[in-house]
């Protein structure tokens, strides 16, 4: 029991210095990002040029999966195309700022680079190729409210206001990862992961991409348990597989979802989103 609260404690510590630190870095300096630039050069812009783009808007919009879908109801209604809209779609909730700066300190910058260019390119080609095969005929017409940019301006007093309104909806997931992977360390052995989910285990990754879609483990508790589990024994493909299938479609994004698009629509997504999470979990296995 001691050494679990002893993990807990000093897992939790660190992430919240990483988390709160970063995150209010970043809401400092929101009021320097051109959003209104950015959506229309996405409007504008050649398809796997405004697909760049759109990583790049992904990745300076710290946003979950389920605050991730006003903004992509507002690019479809300002006329930006589908298929750059549904690469910010797969590519917003896997390439969070914050959540990669805590990835890179935990587990490493070689794994996530890794990570970066992998979720970033298939962010690109799946988000595309639903274009291409027509996907946006089963796009609904709706209005979704809520989604109120407005204009930020320099001010340590917003970016704390941001931080801590950030940390009420992220943090508790942050902290509840920690307790778990302390759990894990104190209390599961390192000989059982290892022999179960280690070494060659490779028909974990598939069923790790799917198991992490209803289990809705976010991405910030996935982290510390990750670290665990792989210090532990775990391999690497299997829980990368979990890790970016339960960033990239939890259940209740895919209820919003559900508002915008048709049941083939949800389908295909659902089905990208773990074949993205089953590809790279291979990726890593190989590596």
């Amino acid at each position: 029991m001691i050494e679990v609260l002893k993990s807990f404690v000093v897992i939790a510590l660190q992430l919240t210095v990483l988390f709160v630190g970063v995150s209010f870095l970043l809401n400092l300096f929101q009021s320097y990002i051109p959003y209104e630039a950015i959506e229309k050069k996405l409007k504008m812009s050649h398809p796997l040029l405004g697909g760049g783009i759109a990583l790049f808007f992904a990745f300076i919009t710290p946003f979950c999966s389920c605050s991730t879908i006003p903004v992509v109801v507002n690019l479809l209604k300002n006329g930006v195309r589908f298929g750059i809209v549904m690469v910010f779609l797969f590519a917003s909730p896997v390439l969070d700022p914050t959540i990669l700066t805590i990835m890179t300190v935990i587990m490493g910058w070689q794994v996530t680079l890794i990570y970066i260019v992998i979720t970033a390119s298939l962010s690109l080609l799946i988000g595309l190729s639903l274009e291409f095969f027509g996907f946006e005929k089963s796009v609904k017409q709706v209005v979704m409210r809520g989604y109120e940019r407005g204009n930020k301006m320099f001010s340590f007093k917003h970016a704390w206001k941001e931080t801590l309104a950030l940390m009420k909806s992220v943090y508790p997931y942050l902290i509840i990862g920690a307790l778990i992977g302390a759990i894990i360390h104190g209390v599961v052995p390192a000989e059982f992961i290892s022999a179960h989910f280690g070494g060659d285990a490779w028909w974990m990754i598939p069923i790790a991409a799917v198991i992490g879609i209803p289990l809705y483990i976010r991405l910030s508790s996935m982290i510390p348990i990750s670290q665990i589990l792989i210090m532990n024994g775990m391999a690497l493909g299997p829980v990368m597989a979990m890790m970016i299938s339960s960033a990239g479609a939890s259940l209740p994004e895919l209820v919003l979802l559900k508002t915008i698009f048709n049941k083939s629509l949800m389908a295909v997504f659902v089905l990208s989103v773990i074949t993205m999470s089953t590809i790279s979990g291979f990726v890593f296995y190989l590596l």
